[in-house]
């Protein structure tokens, strides 16, 4: 009795914190389709993304200094796995201006400390690694809907796995923000 009550409030966190990421990640597609509205739209809706991270301690999110070099590094291999379905593209690459490349920055943090950092740490509290491997990955999918083409949504959906393998492997979230922000810009 006393265990199942404990986890209660736990799973309500979990619900809650997937409800209102995914909530965000909607309202930003929805803002940024709007004309003149792309980058604040994108700012404002990566750095409310980053606030759920403000409930857990750095290191329930993987965020550290240990190792740093190897999370770095680990961050770069990442960003050259996400860019291998470019590499086989006709087109050449684009090119951004500085603001929506500074969007694209601001995005990639944001929706990691929300979806690989807080929502991964409470999902993970709920039903350990697979949940939140699974979950996170699940959510991110879900919350792509709005902004990406429903063909593109497996290689979504294939990225956050990735990245939340990343996260339970290596205890990590550095890496999978530098690869990211390495994939959303070349991108």
């Amino acid at each position: 009795m006393i265990a199942a009550a404990a986890v209660r409030p736990a799973i309500l966190r979990a619900a809650g914190l997937a409800l209102m990421v995914v909530a965000l990640e909607w309202a930003r597609a929805v803002a940024a389709q709007q004309p003149g509205l792309a980058v604040a739209a994108l700012v404002a809706g990566g750095v409310a993304l980053a606030i759920p991270a403000l409930m857990f301690p750095a290191d329930r999110l993987g965020l550290g200094t240990s190792r740093l070099g190897l999370r770095l590094l680990g961050g770069v291999a990442i960003g050259a796995v996400l860019l291998l379905p470019a590499a086989v593209r006709p087109a050449a690459v684009p090119q951004i201006s500085g603001g929506l490349a500074m969007a694209a920055v601001v995005v990639s943090i944001g929706e990691e400390l929300a979806f690989r950092g807080a929502l991964y740490a409470a999902l993970e509290e709920v039903g350990g690694a697979p949940l939140a491997v699974l979950g996170s990955t699940v959510l991110w999918t879900l919350a792509h809907v709005l902004s990406h083409p429903a063909e593109f949504l497996g290689a979504v959906a294939a990225a956050g796995l990735l990245l939340a393998l990343w996260r339970w492997a290596c205890k990590d979230l550095v890496g999978p923000i530098l690869g990211h922000v390495i994939a959303d810009l070349a991108l």
